[in-house]
């Protein structure tokens, strides 16, 4: 029975807050403390290095989300108040600065001093100590509502400004759009509860009353009120389409000034979500922890379907979306090895409609290229390969539908064949691409060799090995499709190609190593730092150390490759324990992405995330229980540090949850997954299917971190891994846990891998 976290004000809220992206009611009677009680959206807020988390309040994958505007954590001024943040990681389009004192110090965008804040993921309240004004916030869907008390006997001002766009004021409503990038725009329709004294745009410092409408950078409106205005409400509502859907929006979603009732609205939303997987066990910072990093997986991608109708950057066109949600804002590159699994264990529905997105944009763009980084704005082809088809693979072995099969293939294929292998590049396939076909391998320039190639970006470089390595698995990832298609040959050509790693892989450093367009290896070449700015001329991001690893589909072959499973685990223990060799600062200056260390592993960057498993292919499962423990302690911690690099939209984050469960999918594509140790003595996942999946660790805690014996669904395991299948029927992995290791325990088959090459 699901729980249901109970206010008189929940069925209010829910007719206010209805709409495309909707959850259905899913929780649990009683409980004392709810799934979102325990998230810290500070959690990471002050980066180690890189960019930090954001504490973003939202609705789960829909398109309203803000986050207090400031450069970081630190920053003792707001830059006003966001109305929409559009992408993650991006600056709020359109923004709200409610000022109290002189019209003479009025600004488009007003630097708020501020304190008392409280952020949850569905209301922010602060108070801005300067102004003295009280904000308080809360959002739905694609709509939100503020509520502002001016406590000073002081003329009161709302300023309403667009970065790069139009606005207009006409009496208590204020409407505009703002230019995203290219042709996209994000528009905006406001409705304040009070009658202002006048308004017009502000030019020069100086309101303009007879100009109700301005365009351009920082084009701004004002709303002036009287001294004793008290509090004054704000609601608006936000569009991709227009100003008058952005209307409907607000006027579907919110139909009060009430911030109490849209914020007990959002907690019970976050609670469904969140409440799809239960705990018990651990600390009170563990369950932090494991909720923070789930709600941080609903982060990306968002719906932004808005009354049947979507705006889809990829054609600049408004389409109808046929009675299916349509989703943007999703970083393969990073997601599609964790987050978009848990999706399709916990939500498989959304999956699908996320690969009919996907596929919708392929069509869309006019090139049939499944898109890498979809985002708000279009497909901005980040990082390197071309890793949507692995999330296609994975979904539909994991039983998720709701998407063509055979029209994934074909985006997929023309994704991997006609588009170029490069880098951050968009252009159809050339020179590098048909080498690759031609000797399976991207090749590297020799120090001092110049760049012919056109396209390639003199920042991101080629990345031969990374790429190598990508498309590899990418083309295991298109084999297997073709395999479910019954396409024989297409099958068997792509399981060939998918062992194209091997021709970049040194026997005598037994690292995978860059070579020249004559088939040379690039010596000498040291493994923790050649490769420029950030590895990019060999590497992408991160060094050789962990790209040793980055064969996802085939660790079998991998561990025949370095030697057998004595050489593989030693080769781990190795990166485990090499040192940086330099100081901090001279590393990260060549590697900045390669943070979070333990020797030369990176805990920060997500192609690290897989290898700590990795000892279960070799006969250590042991080894895998202490390195995913140890790396949880250090690296993922309940405070303002507790994420070690760029946690991109759930796509570490996904890493953390799962780890802390007990499993992990390293082969997206593969319907198996790795066992490692499970941080809870009890875990409920509520599927898809209305079945649930338990894991209990009898005894688990920081010191019982090793598995003793297990038993899945009744009968004894002595494997590190388990199906997919034997889950989804509802299942229990019920393992006896201790402070020393068993090391004879899960060794009797390694999890599997590719098979052999035809």
């Amino acid at each position: 029975m699901k729980k249901v976290y109970k206010s008189t004000l929940v069925v209010l809220a829910s007719l206010f807050l209805l709409g495309s992206c909707t959850p259905q009611a899913n929780n649990k009677a009683g409980t004392t403390k709810s799934p979102i009680e325990y998230v810290n959206p500070y959690m990471g807020n002050i980066s180690h290095l890189l960019v930090p988390t954001y504490p973003t309040v939202h609705l789960p994958n829909c398109m309203m989300r803000v986050y207090p505007e400031r450069a970081d954590f630190t920053g003792d001024r707001l830059g006003g108040l966001p109305l929409i943040v559009t992408s993650h990681r991006g600056s709020s389009a359109f923004n709200l600065s409610p000022y109290q004192g002189d019209e003479s110090g009025l600004q488009p965008v007003i630097p708020l001093s501020y304190d008392q804040e409280k952020l949850t993921p569905y209301r922010y309240q602060v108070y801005l100590d300067e102004q003295n004004i009280d904000v308080d916030f809360a959002p739905s869907r694609q709509s939100a509502v503020y509520s502002l008390t001016f406590e000073n006997e002081a003329p009161s001002y709302l300023v309403f400004n667009t970065r790069r766009g139009e606005i207009e004021v006409n009496g208590n409503a204020v409407s505009g759009f703002q230019y995203i990038e290219g042709n996209t725009k994000v528009y905006l329709y406001a409705e304040i509860d009070k009658t202002p004294e006048k308004v017009g745009t502000l030019t020069d410092g100086a309101v303009k009353t007879d100009v109700l409408k301005k365009e351009g950078e920082n084009a701004a409106v004002v709303m002036a009120f009287p001294s004793n205005v008290g509090k004054v409400g704000v609601r608006y509502g936000v569009s991709f389409i227009d100003v008058e859907q952005a209307k409907k929006n607000l006027q579907r979603e919110i139909a009060a000034y009430d911030v109490d009732v849209v914020a007990k609205a959002g907690q019970n939303a976050w609670n469904q979500a969140l409440d799809k997987i239960e705990v018990e066990g651990g600390t009170e910072d563990d369950k932090t922890v494991f909720y923070t990093s789930l709600y941080r997986c609903f982060e990306r991608p968002v719906c932004i379907s808005e009354d049947g109708r979507y705006y889809s950057a990829y054609d600049g066109k408004v389409h109808e979306d046929g009675g299916r949600p349509f989703y943007v804002d999703d970083w393969i590159w990073d997601t599609y090895r964790a987050t978009h699994p848990l999706r399709a264990l916990i939500d498989a529905q959304k999956e699908g409609d996320i690969i009919n997105s996907f596929l919708l944009m392929a069509d869309q763009m006019g090139t049939g290229w499944m898109p890498t980084f979809p985002e708000v704005t279009g497909d901005s082809r980040r990082m390197n390969s071309n890793h949507g088809v692995a999330t296609v693979i994975d979904a539909y072995r994991k039983g998720v539908r709701g998407f063509d099969l055979a029209k994934a293939y074909e985006a997929c294929r023309k994704g991997i064949e006609e588009k170029t292998l490069i880098p951050w590049s968009g252009k159809p396939a050339g020179w590098l691409d048909e080498f690759y076909k031609e000797h399976g391998y991207i090749p590297a320039l020799r120090p001092g060799e110049k760049e012919t190639v056109p396209n390639v970006s003199v920042w991101e470089k080629r990345q031969p090995i990374a790429v190598t390595l990508g498309t590899s698995y990418d083309q295991w990832c298109l084999g297997q499709i073709a395999q479910e298609l019954g396409k024989k040959d297409e099958a068997n050509y792509y399981l060939k190609c998918s062992y194209n790693y091997r021709n970049v892989f040194n026997p005598e450093t037994g690292f995978f190593h860059p070579k020249d367009k004559d088939g040379k290896f690039i010596t000498p070449l040291d493994y923790r730092y050649d490769g420029g700015l950030g590895a990019r001329d060999y590497y992408d991001e991160n060094n050789g150390y962990i790209y040793r690893w980055d064969v996802q589909h085939n660790i079998g072959d991998l561990v025949s490759l370095i030697g057998g499973n004595d050489k593989f685990t030693a080769a781990l223990d190795d990166m485990f324990n090499t040192p940086l060799g330099m100081s901090k600062w001279q590393f990260y200056s060549t590697l900045p992405d390669h943070t979070g260390n333990v020797g030369m592993y990176s805990m920060a960057n997500e192609p690290s995330l897989h290898i700590p498993y990795l000892y279960n292919y070799a006969g250590k499962p042991w080894m895998t229980q202490k390195r995913i423990r140890t790396l949880l302690t250090q690296w993922f911690r309940n405070d303002l540090m507790g994420v070690p690099g760029d946690e991109d939209g759930g796509g570490m984050s996904a890493f953390v949850a799962f780890s802390q469960m007990g499993f992990y999918p390293v082969t997206p594509g593969m319907p198996s997954y790795n066992i490692g140790s499970p941080v809870f003595t009890s875990m409920k996942m509520h599927l898809s299917n209305g079945k649930t999946f338990e894991i209990k660790a009898n005894n688990a805690s920081p010191e019982n971190k090793y598995i003793q014996s297990a038993r899945l669904n009744g009968k004894e395991l002595n494997q590190a891994w388990f199906n997919h299948s034997d889950i989804m029927d509802g299942g229990v992995l019920e393992v006896e846990m201790g402070p020393k290791a068993n090391k004879s325990w899960g060794t009797a088959t390694p999890p599997p891998s590719a098979a052999p090459m035809p």
